[in-house]
């Protein structure tokens, strides 16, 4: 089969941008469908690939929860392959990462998600006009020329206590996460004094430019897991022990999944935890 060259990928892009601009005076803030994206793919020392999703939801204030099962999936192999099943709004990028064989060949690896009505998918292959190296992350990721950090290794993160933690409502939990990273790229204040907010409820849930100034930071997500879950803060820069703390709220019971995601601007490393949130006391 006759693979597509970047050029014709560009065009069919920029139909679908000019398709998108025409729609572009409505700002919906429910009722429309999650689009799953596909990144791109990296490769591993061990042969084996590594495929890169990421989604847009297209409401600029809902945030549906779509449990793994009919409506959120991917196939071949498991249904549940650690895809989120909360959607923060608009486009969230590089969020979650599939690995797969050294002989994984032509196959597809594709991401269905129905939302609202509507099914839409991500179509995963190592075509070679799809892999992903410093050079698309950081420009992906509006930091700017990624020259001269080839050597940039990924932050480093891990949960600072137990793994799976519980609390019972409408007590808050207080969760810490140790990270850190090889200083490069180096902090850049200018950059982070850049103003990122593009329209209301529009800013990416991982935000290069939060690091910026400090060259690390964690930020605090909502995975998986029914109601809403609420941190104090989201975006928190590293003590002097490399400590990022927060606090986090929940909306209703339920086992959830949260995520802390170490961002030096260029890479994002997360590590999850999981809470089990037990219901209030009931009065006597």
């Amino acid at each position: 089969m006759m693979r597509p060259t970047r050029a014709v990928i560009c065009a069919v892009v920029a139909v679908l941008l000019a398709g998108a601009a025409a729609e572009g005076q409505t700002r919906w803030l429910a009722g429309q469908n999650v689009q799953p994206v596909f990144e791109g793919w990296e490769r591993n020392a061990d042969g084996s690939f590594t495929m890169v999703f990421g989604y847009l939801n297209r409401n600029y204030e809902e945030q549906p929860v779509i449990p793994v099962g009919e409506n959120n999936f991917l196939e071949p192999g498991d249904a549940d392959q650690g895809q989120p099943t909360h959607f923060y709004p608009r486009r969230q990028q590089f969020v979650f990462e599939v690995r797969v064989p050294a002989d994984w060949g032509d196959k597809d690896l594709v991401w269905t998600v129905t939302h609202n009505g509507r099914t839409d998918k991500a179509f995963a292959s190592l075509w070679p006009v799809w892999e992903i190296n410093h050079d698309v992350m950081r420009l992906n990721r509006g930091t700017g020329s990624a020259q001269g950090y080839d050597d940039n290794q990924a932050p480093a993160i891990r949960v600072d206590g137990e793994t799976a933690r519980s609390v019972t409502l409408p007590d808050g939990l207080e969760l810490a996460v140790l990270a850190g990273d090889d200083g490069v790229p180096p902090p850049n204040e200018a950059l982070a004094r850049r103003n990122v907010r593009r329209g209301p409820k529009s800013q990416a849930m991982v935000d290069p430019r939060q690091a910026a100034a400090t060259g690390l930071a964690v930020t605090w997500l909502h995975w998986r897991g029914p109601g809403r879950v609420t941190f104090d803060p989201q975006v928190v820069q590293l003590d002097g022990g490399g400590r990022a703390v927060t606090t986090a709220r929940f909306s209703e019971p339920g086992t959830y999944v949260l995520q802390a995601v170490a961002d030096d601007t260029v890479h994002v490393s997360p590590v999850n935890l999981t809470v089990t949130v037990h219901p209030a006391p009931t009065e006597p």
